[in-house]
């Protein structure tokens, strides 16, 4: 177990000095589960977790005991939420920063988490449900206000299932698991995503109830020229093929491709080609007119807080400029190949408006020849709430608390007129 901790504590220590964005990790695999179940926690009660260490806590650990501050965390973590028995926490965490550092700061997160011991029962029952940073709450202010921020807030915490889309309903009735609206199947699943029924016959594949949305926007696409940018690992890929569009795959990232044509070749569905290029250079350079251009565009990804808290941690407003600021280029370029009468799908996977409504308003003001497709006859009754009064579709966290969650997504259709 103590190996589990020492990887548990790393990958920490490398969020929280922004060495890494996202922590990864195969959640099937049962050797790290223990792992995986400890950090999404950790980071998920970060915000509390720091208050509580803040007030045992006199003296300051300098920078260079990052390792204590990220051991004193973790072992707070398991104290107060994880009923690990004390003395397994106390003694690996003592022991594991002993052999990082020296006795002496062992010594201190010994006496510290020993203090945590003595009074987790107080801390579990005055936790308020804190999880967004106040930095956090800064860059959403933009967006919404501070009412939909404590929404968001409280919903980003659930935790997520397993969404998948099916290609027949008899694979579907072969998982299981409960049906959404508009198609998805979510499920419960403990193990191995490979075991489960008709995997390898590739009649279903993973994806988020939010990511699954965008394609079905769409009007009828068989026998549409389609070209998707940043198109890996594939799951809109797959919709728009068993929907019979001719599907030109593109994506700046050759493992992210290889990634694409593995699900592909898992599914039995073949797109027209994939290209491994980057996509503003292709836009610039192509000759081809297209009649759907799908920009699943890259972005700060913080509609995905679910599965990955460490975002509301690591992400700044900067990074949501950068990200904003490669869009708009990528908008700037579509104009060319994509033929009078198209469409353009655009959607992100971030909660910011900079990366959504505010950079498809911009486009629109720029670009007179095209025109906002309301997508409000394409969603059902329940899920009404998701559309905006322009009618794009923006789902956030608590709009669909009803059916337990899903990533905050923007989603907009724009028709090239002339």
């Amino acid at each position: 177990m103590t190996d589990f901790r020492d990887v548990a504590l790393e990958s920490l220590k490398n969020i929280l000095n922004k060495k890494q964005d996202v922590f990864q990790m195969d959640e099937t695999n049962e050797d790290n589960a223990f792992v995986m179940m400890l950090m999404l926690t950790a980071l998920r009660k970060l915000v509390y977790i720091k208050s509580i260490l803040k007030t045992l806590i006199t003296k300051k650990l300098s920078k260079q005991n990052v390792v204590g501050q990220c051991a004193l965390i973790l072992g707070a973590t398991e104290l107060i939420y994880m009923k690990t028995p004390d003395y397994a926490v106390i003694n690996s965490y003592v022991n594991l920063v002993k052999e990082k550092t020296d006795k002496y700061v062992a010594g201190f997160v010994n006496a510290v988490l020993r203090k945590i011991a003595k009074q987790k029962d107080i801390f579990i029952s005055a936790d308020k449900g804190d999880f967004f940073p106040q930095e956090f709450k800064a860059l959403l202010k933009k967006s919404y206000s501070t009412k939909e921020i404590e929404k968001i807030e409280r919903s980003s915490q659930n935790i997520p299932m397993l969404d998948v889309t099916c290609i027949s309903e008899e694979s579907a009735q072969k998982l299981g698991g409960k049906k959404l609206s508009l198609g998805s199947l979510r499920l419960e699943v403990k193990g191995k995503i490979s075991e489960l029924p008709d995997y390898d016959k590739g009649t279903w594949w993973v994806q988020d109830f939010s990511s699954a949305l965008p394609i079905k926007m769409l009007e009828d696409v068989k026998g549409k020229k389609v070209l998707e940018l940043c198109a890996a690992p594939g799951g809109k890929t797959a919709q728009l093929l068993t929907r019979g569009a001719k599907v030109t795959c593109l994506d700046v990232s050759a493992n992210r491709l290889n990634i694409l044509r593995e699900n592909m070749n898992r599914l039995n569905l073949k797109p027209e080609k994939i290209i491994c290029e980057d996509g503003l250079r292709f836009l610039d350079e192509t000759n081809e007119k297209y009649d759907i251009i799908v920009l699943d565009a890259p972005c700060s990804a913080t509609g995905t807080l679910r599965r990955h808290p460490e975002i509301v941690h690591v992400k700044t407003q900067n990074d949501v400029m950068e990200q904003a600021k490669l869009q708009k280029e990528f908008l700037d370029k579509i104009d060319r190949a994509l033929k009078v009468g198209g469409m353009l799908l655009y959607c992100t996977c971030s909660l910011c408006k900079e990366e959504g409504e505010f950079q498809i308003k911009e486009f629109l003001e720029n670009n007179e020849n095209y025109d906002i497709v309301n997508l409000k006859n394409k969603m059902p009754k329940d899920l009404e709430k998701m559309v905006t009064k322009e009618g794009f579709v923006r789902v956030l966290p608590c709009y669909a608390d009803s059916f337990g969650g899903a990533d905050g997504f923007f989603i907009a259709c724009i028709k090239k007129e002339k």
